[in-house]
């Protein structure tokens, strides 16, 4: 949520900021800004809308300095004075904030109880602490450490200080910050994207630590104000990836990648032409008496499908558990217990706040991640990338898939299974993604023949009702489509009293086991009025099967199964008219609780 991009070097500063801006727009945002430095003074514009609204309202000085903002609500509504940046009452400091500050309340009731705050904002409140900070100790950096110590929540800072045109100060907790080193420039970003074009050479930010960059220099401190010795990093990310190419849309393009990005997961996790995994992960798996699965959202909806993979493949028991609940809600836990971390960006303040709180219980961690270098990716004591490139589109496709499918390698692994030929069974499943992929046609005639009520529902039994929730998850996101995803049995339970004339009824069917259930609560909806659509695998498939799928193994159902169902939604939302890559107030990286 929310994006930073700053730059200080010898370039016009505009364009690069509002380019990088529009590379972090996939984080989800209803406004964003600019602060300029010109020669006179820091010049300020931002407004509520899209990037393309601010180019347009960008003045024409000359800058080579300037911090850039996007904003996605947490204090108070999208609009011109709530947007960011924020520039204290005395006009010196200018910043940009990402985060949410817990204690702003308590602030502005000790510091400023005569100061009528102009926005609804936390940040106005951190810009004006810091000026009064700078009033009362007179150093920059002294005034920074007193913030940090004040300040509770999370926060990711970049500050011009009109009295210091040659620096930008970032301070950095919780939410996520990088600075990129150039030749004769400097930057900062809250991730790698919003920078890649000017530069390939990083520095991390950890916690409670805070930085001074020139356009020559950079200096990283602790709290303390001691100075920090940190090495750089390069990104594997290929800049080309984050372009939509021919498509229009990326959601489009993020779904038809899957088949490549499983050939690739294939690839980066074999050798000797043998899927291979390093051997202390495989063993901290087997030595663990039960796993715990955190997650949000999409991957926490991997995660389920992960639990069906490690009970089934590898006989190990496995909890999920969604992390925004797990922090204030902890159960009792296994004698040892291994904690699995999935998330796309790797940012994720929920899952963040329960990797904290289970590290201070002494408990070891897995992350599976798309993004090397991320916090989880860092704090976690294993790591295994998605290898999925950059996922652009809000509504998660391909990173999922490459969730699931790493999952899968990794409870093939610990299992030791020989019976069947996992590697293989993968290509397949790439193969028959392919296939479902060409018939974007089909998808587009039953999406607009079925989406024509207000409300949906996706049903299944085990693990097709684990896909029934992703599924219903990516419609209701970006087709806005009240959407719920059901275990069929549970529709006589309550649920069937929603069905109405025409209410569409989605069916995954891809278990044997549970093939005639599903079809039998197929006909209870049916004839109370139900618009009704069955997505089955070719063995048990029946005559009037809408969506008939070539079969895979069981287990990697999920894997096809959902590829139906990120069309339908694809085509649902296209012929509404809707953002399909940005979503109405949704954000690709959630980095607050």
């Amino acid at each position: 949520m929310c994006g930073i991009v700053g730059y200080i070097g010898y370039k016009d500063v505009k364009d690069i900021l509002l380019t990088g801006l529009q590379t972090l727009e996939y984080r989800g945002y209803d406004s964003a800004g600019v602060a300029l430095f010109t020669d006179k003074d820091i010049v300020v514009y931002k407004d509520k809308g899209r990037i393309e609204h601010l180019r347009q309202i960008v003045g024409s000085e000359a800058s080579c300095t300037g911090i850039g903002h996007t904003r996605w609500a947490t204090h108070g509504v999208p609009n011109h004075v709530n947007s960011h940046p924020h520039q204290s009452l005395d006009g010196r400091f200018v910043l940009v904030h990402n985060g949410v500050i817990e204690n702003d309340d308590e602030l502005k009731h000790k510091y400023f109880v005569d100061y009528k705050f102009k926005s609804e904002t936390d940040t106005e409140l951190v810009v004006e602490l810091l000026s009064y900070y700078v009033r009362k100790y007179k150093a920059v950096d002294v005034a920074l450490r007193h913030l940090m110590n004040r300040l509770h929540g999370s926060y990711a800072l970049a500050i011009l200080d009109k009295e210091d045109p040659d620096v930008i100060y970032i301070v950095k907790n919780k939410s996520p910050l990088l600075i990129g080193k150039g030749d004769g420039f400097n930057m900062v970003g809250s991730d790698v994207m919003a920078m890649l074009k000017e530069t390939n050479e990083f520095y991390e930010l950890d916690d409670l630590e805070y930085a001074k960059i020139t356009k020559e220099k950079i200096e990283i401190y602790e709290i303390t104000g001691a100075l920090i010795e940190r090495e750089s990093f390069s990104s594997k990310l290929d800049p080309n990836d984050m372009e939509k190419g021919t498509y229009a849309h990326f959601m489009l393009k993020e779904i038809e990648e899957q088949p490549f990005v499983l050939r690739r997961i294939i690839d980066e996790y074999k050798k000797d032409e043998k899927l291979y995994m390093d051997e202390e992960i495989i063993n901290a798996v087997r030595q663990s008496d039960r796993l715990y699965i955190i997650a949000a959202g999409t991957s926490y909806h991997a995660g389920l499908i992960g639990k069906e993979l490690f009970e089934k493949i590898a006989k190990i028991p496995v909890e999920v558990h969604i992390s925004s609940e797990f922090v204030y809600n902890t159960p009792l836990m296994s004698q040892k217990p291994l904690f699995i971390f999935i998330s796309q960006s790797g940012e994720t303040a929920d899952s963040r706040a329960s990797l904290v709180k289970i590290k201070k219980m002494g408990y070891q961690s897995l992350a599976i991640t798309n993004v090397e270098g991320s916090t989880l990716y860092r704090e976690t004591n294993y790591q295994l990338l998605l290898h999925a490139g950059p996922e652009i589109a809000v509504a998660s496709t391909k990173a999922y898939s490459a969730q699931i499918a790493v999952l899968s390698i990794l409870a093939y692994l610990v299992g030791d299974i020989n019976d069947f030929d996992l590697r293989h069974e993968l290509s397949l499943v790439a193969n028959v993604i392919e296939t479902l992929c060409d018939e974007n046609e089909l998808f587009e005639e039953i999406a607009k023949k079925t989406f024509t009520k207000r409300n949906c529902f996706y049903i299944g039994r085990c693990i097709d009702f684990y896909v029934a929730q992703e599924a219903a998850l990516k419609l209701k996101e970006i087709s806005y489509i009240q959407t719920e995803g059901f275990a069929s049995g549970e529709l006589k339970h309550g649920t069937i009293a929603l069905i109405e004339d025409d209410t569409p009824v989605i069916a995954v069917i891809s278990q044997e086991n549970t093939n005639l259930n599903t079809r039998s609560n197929i006909k209870e909806v049916k004839a109370r009025g139900a618009n009704t659509v069955i997505i089955s695998l070719k063995s048990l498939s029946a005559e009037k099967d809408q969506i008939v799928i070539d079969d895979v193994h069981p287990l990697l159902t999920p894997l096809v199964t959902i590829i139906p169902t990120q069309l339908l939604a694809y085509y649902a939302a296209l012929h509404r008219d809707l953002d399909i890559d940005k979503p109405r107030n949704l954000a690709k990286s959630v980095t607050v609780e």
